[in-house]
C-alpha cells in the first residue's frame, strides 16, 4: 500500500474555520486527519504542500518513521505550523492503518483501558447571573466538572476591551458566589486564556477562599517555563497547561519540574497521535493527568477519544457541545459519521480506524474564507491576549 494523494479541505463551520485532510492510498483505503491551528489554515496548507511530494509513494503503515522524516527532514525542526500539518497527516495515517487491519485506532496504541471517555463542560459566560444559571443546568444534567471561560469583556460600554485588574476583581467575586451556590461536589476550573501576568494571577487567586477553584488553566503565556516556576511557588491552586505546545520537548520542562498538574495536550497540534502518546507516557511518569484540549471539530474529538481510551492517566476531555452551549462545530452535514455524545461522555467506538467520515463534496462546494480569531485591546489602545 502506498500513499497516492493528500488533499486539504479548509472549511467554515458555524462561523469558525477548520482544516481537515484526506490521505488516499493505492488500495483504496483513505484516512482523515485534522489540524488544530484555527485561523492559520493557509499556513498549514502551505506546509502540507511541502510535505506532499515527500509522502507520495510512501507506505502509510510506517507511521513512526514517517513522523521522524517530516519533523527532522527540513533541518529547521518543529514549530506550531509544521507540527499542526504533521498532526493532521499522522492522525490520517492511524485512520488508514486501523482500517487496513480492521481494528479501532486504540488497538494500535496498546488497547483500550476504559469503555467511555468522560467530558468536562466548557462554560462560557459574560455575567454572574449567566454563570450561575448555566452551571446549575449543567450540574442538574449530570456534568460534574465545569471549566469556566469568562467573557465579560464581550458586554457593556467597553466591549472587546480587556483590563486584567478590572476582570480579576469581578470574576473572583462571581466564582466565589458560584461555589457557594453549587457546593463542594462539582469540580470547577477556570481558563484565563493567557490574559494575566504573574502578579495578576496571584492577586486573582488570593481574592477567593481556599477550595473555590480546583485548577486554573493557562493564566499566563506559556513561552517561559521559568515564569510558571515562579508562579508555581506563589500559589497553591493546580495548573492546567499545554494546549499550544507543539512537541514533547515543549512539554518536557512543565512535566519534569511538575509546573502543571494537568497536561492540556492537543492531538491536532502536538504532532498527532504518535507524539501525543509520548507526552502521555512522560506525564504518567510524573503522575500528571491528561486534560485534552478539544475545541476544533469531530476529527480531533475522535482522535482524542482513542488517545484517552489507551492512556491510564486520562481525566476529562474538553466538550463545547453541552446543554447550555452548542456552537455547531460538529455539523452533521459535514460529519455524517462522528462520535456521539451520550450525556457527558463518549462511548469508545469499536469501528475500524477513527470511526469518522467527512463530506468532502460539501466542503468543496461551500468553499473557504480565512477567519481571524478575536482581538482584544486595553483601554489605552494596546494589544492584549484574547
Amino acid at each position: 500500500m502506498k500513499i497516492t494523494d493528500i488533499i486539504a479541505f479548509p472549511v467554515n463551520i458555524a462561523g469558525r474555520s477548520q482544516l481537515n485532510i484526506k490521505i488516499e492510498t493505492s488500495n483504496g483505503i483513505y484516512g482523515w486527519g485534522a489540524s488544530g491551528i484555527t485561523g492559520r489554515e493557509l499556513a498549514v496548507i502551505g506546509a502540507l504542500e511541502h510535505y506532499k511530494p515527500i509522502l507520495i509513494g510512501k507506505n502509510p503503515m510506517q507511521i513512526g518513521a514517517i513522523w521522524q522524516d517530516l519533523y527532522r527532514g527540513q533541518y529547521f525542526e518543529g514549530g506550531r505550523v509544521l507540527t499542526a500539518a504533521i498532526s493532521a497527516l499522522d492522525i490520517a495515517m492511524y485512520d488508514i492503518k486501523g482500517k487496513a487491519l480492521g481494528v479501532p485506532v486504540y488497538e494500535l496504541l496498546g488497547g483500550k483501558q476504559r469503555d467511555y471517555v468522560e467530558c468536562f463542560a466548557s462554560l462560557r459566560f459574560s455575567s454572574k447571573e449567566e454563570l450561575i444559571e448555566r452551571a446549575k443546568i449543567l450540574i442538574k444534567e449530570g456534568w460534574q466538572m465545569l471549566r469556566l471561560a469568562p467573557a465579560e469583556y464581550e458586554e457593556g460600554k467597553y466591549a472587546s476591551t480587556f483590563e486584567p485588574r478590572e476582570s480579576i476583581a469581578i470574576i473572583a467575586d462571581w466564582v466565589t458566589e458560584l461555589r457557594k451556590e453549587v457546593g463542594s461536589k462539582p469540580t470547577i476550573g477556570i481558563d484565563y486564556h493567557h490574559r494575566l501576568s504573574v502578579p495578576e494571577t496571584v492577586s486573582f487567586l488570593q481574592r477567593m477562599p481556599t477550595g473555590t477553584l480546583d485548577f486554573i488553566e493557562e493564566p499566563i503565556r506559556d513561552e517561559s517555563p521559568q515564569a510558571y516556576e515562579t508562579l508555581r511557588g506563589m500559589v497553591n491552586v493546580p495548573f492546567a497547561v499545554g494546549e499550544e505546545f507543539a512537541s514533547k520537548w515543549q512539554f518536557m520542562p512543565y512535566l519534569e519540574k511538575e509546573l502543571t498538574q494537568f497536561a492540556r495536550i492537543d492531538v491536532c497540534n502536538v504532532g498527532g497521535i504518535t507524539e501525543a502518546m509520548k507526552v502521555a507516557h512522560m506525564a504518567e511518569a510524573h503522575y500528571i493527568d491528561l486534560l485534552p484540549h478539544n475545541p476544533i471539530g469531530p476529527i480531533c474529538t475522535a482522535a482524542t477519544i482513542h488517545l484517552a481510551a489507551a492512556c491510564p492517566n486520562f481525566t476529562w476531555l474538553e466538550e463545547m457541545n453541552t446543554p447550555v452551549e452548542n456552537p455547531g462545530l460538529d455539523d452533521i452535514n459535514y460529519y455524517p459519521v462522528q462520535p456521539i455524545l451520550e450525556g457527558n461522555r463518549y462511548k469508545v467506538s469499536n469501528a475500524p480506524g477513527l470511526g469518522i467520515e467527512f463530506n468532502e463534496e460539501l466542503a468543496l462546494k461551500e468553499g473557504f474564507k480565512p477567519v481571524e480569531t478575536p482581538r482584544l485591546k486595553r483601554k489605552d489602545g494596546s494589544f492584549t491576549n484574547w
